[in-house]
């Protein structure tokens, strides 16, 4: 009797594990899945700053501010936000009834937690809110330099929480630049940090479930508590998928139900869109895709020779052709969206100007005829060797290039290599893609002011450097967007960098999936407002 006890016994375990295996599968096929096509650096939201883990940072936690729809600093979790006179200080009040995923109430100490627990990592998005400095009383040494280390100072000089709502950031000088780094910030409980990776805790509209490292799968619930109105998604499954081809083979089974800005090709995208129980849904984007010169490379030290590039390129022809409407012509390094676009001069294809513009610049064609080649060795172009589209339209460039005289040779290189040639300046012609970065006009100073950190053409204009320093400094709006318009004019003209187009959203969902309205930036905040039938 007793060994059919237990045997009773275990037969009940074992029938309960079966049970629980089976919710478990329903549960997972219940989920909604989406794709991402890179892994996250990390699932703690402090700690990295790659497009993958902002994706987990938007699903599962709430910053103080985030960007509108025109790229302009408002308030998530701050319902209002008070800059000082004197630009010292900066006062949010937060929003009531929010409440991270363990039910605890947010008040001004999280956020005062978050950020003291961030300024001691060596996160990227910690060094934004330090600057560099050089000290000023230390003798010079023998080569004439300071003579000691550079100093790391906070701009940020104390944090203070004076009640439950109210969080005050003090400021050692006006900075015009603190809602644009507290942005990608999420807000996390205090005494959570380092807990964070293992079990992300924030107050955003999914609840972290499971993370299977192995598969690469996150898994996450709804937060039926969300201050904002729970998600209609109740199970979120998020799948990284490194292929582009796996990628179409799982959308086209029915086992991806949504994916957004993967890469996939033009002709890739239109196809799964014409697919029964697919649609492809598109929306104007902000990233952009741009030719980038070595501004001290002869012959693309001259900016009529620059121009000329500009005006032989027919933009217009790729984007139908090969690009398939899948992306629209740029004017500028900032998106019509953004508040302080301006298109300055603009380059339409016209191959006659382009050769006049050689002409004047003392490039003249042999025999008057054209297309003799009017320099005598090849402008080097340094593409990425992994991505077929770049191929692509690099090829339809180096022949319009031919046509007005130009002659280019490419050089395809692995994607780290190519990053390394770019940074060291070690280039004449290539191309690349700005992600994010150029939705703020503050970006422009980084690109094209001498010195800046991604000024990688080596361009150096003092005019402009004055214009960038004042816009980036000044608190009113009105005053800054006049100087960023100038200098976009200034940038558009002298052509240290050329705007090809912005890239669409491009989103590929089942059908029963409704309400996909991604803003411009293809942030996935718009995730937590989807619909989904029949599920």
């Amino acid at each position: 009797m007793r060994t059919q006890r237990l045997t009773a016994t275990t037969l009940l375990l074992l029938l309960a594990i079966l049970l629980a295996a089976a919710g478990c599968r329903r549960k997972q096929s219940d989920a909604f899945v989406m794709a991402l096509e890179s892994a996250p650096g990390s699932l703690n939201p402090l700690l990295k700053n790659d497009a993958a883990s902002d994706r987990f940072r938007q699903l599962m936690f709430n910053t103080l501010v985030h960007k509108n729809e025109h790229f302009e600093y408002v308030g998530e979790l701050a319902s209002n936000i008070v800059t000082a006179g004197d630009g010292l200080s900066v006062t949010f009040t937060l929003h009531d009834n929010v409440k991270f995923h363990n039910g605890k109430p947010l008040t001004s100490a999280d956020v005062k937690y978050t950020f003291e627990k961030l300024f001691t990592t060596d996160s990227p998005k910690a060094a934004s809110f330090f600057e560099t400095t050089a000290p000023t009383n230390q003798p010079p040494n023998s080569n004439g330099n300071a003579g000691a280390k550079l100093v790391k100072q906070p701009i940020v000089t104390s944090i203070e929480a004076p009640d439950a709502k109210t969080v005050i950031f003090r400021l050692r000088k006006p900075w015009t630049e603190l809602l644009a780094n507290a942005t990608p910030v999420a807000i996390i409980p205090e005494g959570s940090f380092e807990n964070q990776e293992k079990q992300p805790l924030g107050s955003g509209p999914f609840k972290f479930v499971s993370y299977d490292a192995a598969q690469q799968v996150v898994d996450m619930q709804s937060n039926d508590d969300y201050w904002e109105g729970a998600p209609g998604i109740k199970h979120l499954r998020v799948r990284v998928i490194l292929d582009a081809n796996t990628q179409q083979a799982e959308l086209r089974s029915g086992r991806i139900d949504l994916a957004i800005n993967t890469s996939l090709p033009p002709d890739a995208y239109l196809s799964l869109g014409q697919t029964n129980d697919l649609q492809l849904v598109q929306s104007p984007g902000s990233n952009v895709q741009y030719i980038l010169f070595n501004v001290q490379s002869a012959p693309l030290n001259d900016a009529r020779v620059r121009q000329a590039i500009a005006y032989a390129i027919d933009r217009e022809s790729i984007v139908k052709s090969l690009l398939l409407n899948q992306v629209r012509i740029a004017h500028s390094i900032l998106p019509p969206e953004s508040w302080a676009y301006s298109a300055g001069q603009q380059y339409n294809f016209d191959p006659q100007k382009a050769k006049k513009l050689l002409d004047d610049a003392g490039f003249r064609d042999p025999d008057g005829d054209g297309p003799k080649m009017r320099f005598s060795t090849p402008i080097v172009m340094k593409i990425s060797s992994s991505n077929a589209v770049v191929r692509q339209f690099s090829g339809v460039i180096q022949n319009s290039l031919k046509e007005v005289g130009i002659p280019v040779s490419i050089e395809s290189l692995e994607d780290n290599t190519l990053r390394d040639a770019q940074r060291n300046g070690q280039f004449q012609l290539t191309t690349g893609r700005w992600v994010g970065g150029n939705q703020d006009p503050i970006f422009l100073r980084d690109l094209f002011i001498t010195g800046g950190n991604f000024n990688r053409g080596r361009y150096s204009n003092p005019d402009l450097d004055k214009i960038l320093a004042e816009a980036v400094s000044t608190l009113d709006r009105e005053r800054a967007k006049a100087l960023y318009v100038q200098a976009q004019e200034i940038v558009s003209r002298e052509m240290p960098m050329f705007p090809l187009w912005y890239f669409n959203n491009m989103i590929i969902a089942k059908k029963t999936v409704g309400n996909i309205n991604a803003e411009p930036s293809g942030d996935w905040r718009f995730v937590k407002n989807l619909t989904v039938q029949n599920r």
